[in-house]
């Protein structure tokens, strides 16, 4: 017999997609245990879970894969080549559309007015006290992307605006946000996207008390410091809208002890994600307002599954001894606050989970 942590190491289906098909009654196990729960499967499933991963990455709906495999070890197969077939009529007529769809939108973008173009070609002086500017760079550093297929994410954007400058990065599974109070600036809007190399060399520059001063000049963006600058050129992107992208309602709100709750992550129990890419802790909000670490259970309201290592992140660049958990659905943005300062919260996309 095999366990469910085996058959899902050879496999090719987690352990999550496991227990979903048992109780869909696509993959039911040999034995399960009644004391335990634990799940038991014959040697002879392997090669029927097998079958399974490969139609369920091919997006193939639920409803045909049972009969798929009720049907793959009969002697007439021409129930499972029609299936096999429709199906991949089906994906190739979902193709086509989309790229119908994407032609369309390529032809709207090259035809739209760039309205963000005048936000990056300005000519600006102000100051900024160091350690407001270095607490700023050091909340946010952490979500910067280090993706190469989108480059206008690989760096800090800079959203000068009134008397504040906002701070951001994204990799698109976690943003963070910080500000810090500015001076000298006649208060119209200017964005730039400072590389991080950049950025971090600018960093490298705060280690005092006093203000500093932060120049743009249409592409070239300068941080002088104490008889020291850090300069270079900003990306030639536009960054997106970042204020579309915060969360609108507020869930629960959770104060958590950021030592007692970073151990908990570190020790507690977490789940596999797809294919082993990372560790997900399933957080459940409780009756009395706290916050547990889950593995198991139903479909539940109260819980949501995080990038373990993500929010492991977030709390160390809260920089708190306690930190505000904003936590909604399970499938709504988890954001990371701290209880003195509204500007500088993180913000964590959840996983979904299919049990």
């Amino acid at each position: 017999m095999r366990s469910i942590g085996e058959m899902a190491r050879d496999s090719g289906l987690g352990v999550s997609a496991l227990r979903f098909y048992d109780r869909a009654g696509v993959l039911v196990p040999a034995w399960v245990d009644p004391v335990s729960g634990y799940r038991w499967y014959e040697p002879e499933q392997l090669q029927e879970a097998r079958l399974l991963a490969r139609l369920r990455r091919s997006g193939m709906p639920l409803a045909d894969i049972r009969l798929v495999l009720a049907s793959w070890s009969g002697v007439d197969t021409d129930l499972v080549r029609k299936l096999l077939k429709a199906h991949l009529r089906r994906l190739e007529q979902g193709l086509s559309e989309a790229r119908s769809e994407f032609s369309a939108l390529r032809a709207l973008l090259d035809h739209r007015e760039n309205v963000m173009t005048s936000l990056r070609i300005a000519t600006v002086r102000l100051s900024i006290a160091a350690p407001e500017l270095a607490a700023a760079l050091d909340t946010v550093r952490f979500a910067a992307s280090t993706d190469p297929e989108l480059p206008m994410l690989g760096g800090v954007l800079f959203d000068i605006e009134g008397e504040s400058l906002h701070v951001v990065t994204t990799d698109r599974y976690r943003m963070a946000v910080a500000q810090a109070g500015i001076a000298g600036h006649d208060g119209s809007r200017v964005q730039v996207i400072v590389p991080t190399p950049l950025a971090d060399a600018m960093r490298a520059l705060l280690d005092g008390e006093g203000p500093v001063r932060l120049s743009v000049d249409g592409d070239r963006v300068a941080l002088e410091a104490g008889g020291r600058q850090a300069a270079g050129q900003c990306l030639d992107h536009d960054f997106p809208d970042y204020r579309r992208l915060l969360p609108q309602a507020v869930g629960r709100c959770i104060v958590v002890e950021v030592a007692a709750f970073r151990k908990a992550l570190e020790t507690g129990p977490v789940r596999s994600g797809e294919a082993g890419a990372h560790e997900l802790s399933v957080l459940r909000v409780e009756e009395g307002g706290t916050v547990t670490l889950r593995t198991e259970g139903a479909e539940d309201p109260n819980r949501v599954a995080v990038n373990r290592k993500f929010l492991l992140d977030a709390l160390t660049a809260g920089a708190r001894d306690r930190l505000i958990l904003e936590l909604g659905t399970p499938t709504a943005p988890i954001a990371i606050r701290r209880p003195d300062d509204e500007g500088a919260f993180s913000i964590l996309m959840p996983v979904r989970l299919e049990d």
